[in-house]
Order: structure tokens, then sequence, then C-alpha cells
């Protein structure tokens, strides 16, 4: 069985984020998305409500699952039997920070990360957009799943 983990904060999870998973089915039989816990990060939706949305969004495929972890993502894919990290880039931005990490958890784990092109109709929905426009209580309804 070909699994990948999907890691990151989510927070919030969007749209692009739901269509990486959706894409990533056609390579993986399972994706496990981990929900990464960073005690330095301050977030602006509660973890509970992080992973209930994303539960909602994939309650209907019993090939994704939705993990949280606070260890290295090498040690969470390792835990889950994955033998790929999948992530999606944006922009040049993203390409350079992924390479890096890529090279890094091939090294430490054995790891391969998997890289999606975000499609052009997602590629300027961050999280970041949207923690800004619901911090000045705009409708988000439209970049989440």
């Amino acid at each position: 069985m070909r699994t990948a983990i999907f890691p990151g904060s989510f927070d919030p999870f969007t749209i692009g984020h739901y269509d990486i998973v959706m894409r990533g089915l056609d390579l993986f039989d399972r994706i496990v998305i981990g929900i990464g816990r960073n005690s330095e990060k301050k977030a602006c939706f509660p973890l509970e409500e992080r992973l209930r949305a994303i539960h909602e969004a994939f309650h209907h495929n019993d090939r994704v699952e939705v993990q949280v972890y606070d260890s290295l993502t090498v040690d969470f894919a390792r835990e889950q039997n994955a033998k790929f990290i999948l992530r999606g880039i944006r922009c040049v931005a993203d390409f350079e920070y992924e390479r890096n990490m890529a090279e890094a958890n091939k090294q430490l784990g054995d790891v391969e990360t998997i890289l999606l092109y975000t499609r052009p109709e997602y590629a300027h929905v961050s999280s970041t957009l949207v923690r800004d426009l619901y911090s000045y209580n705009k409708d988000i309804s439209a970049y989440l799943p």
C-alpha cells in the first residue's frame, strides 16, 4: 500500500489543500493528513476545529485519515508507514522552501517528497490570506472546502 502524509498546520485547511489531497489520491492508496502541533505558533483556529473541519471534508473517503502530531515530520511519516510526503506549491518561493525540506527529510528519514503544483484558480489562496480575511470579519467560505 502506497501511503503518503500531507503535513501542515492547516490554520485553516483551504480549498487548495483539499485539491492537493484529492489529486494525491490518484497517486497514493492512503493519505494521512497530519496536523502539526507547534507550540511556537499561535493558531487562529483551535486545533479541535481544524481537526473537525478536515474530518468533515473527507468523511466520504476512507482512504484519507486525519491525525495530530507533535514530532518531526519524518518521524510522523515512519509512524504511519509512509514512504512519501505530499506537498503543494503555489510559487517559486514555495518551491525553494519545499526543495530544502525535501532534501532534509530524505536524509533524515529516507522519505520522498512529492510536489504537486497548485491549480491556477487556487494559487492565490493561502491560510494566511484566509486568516487575514477572517480577522476583518469577512466571509471566508469561498476559500474553505
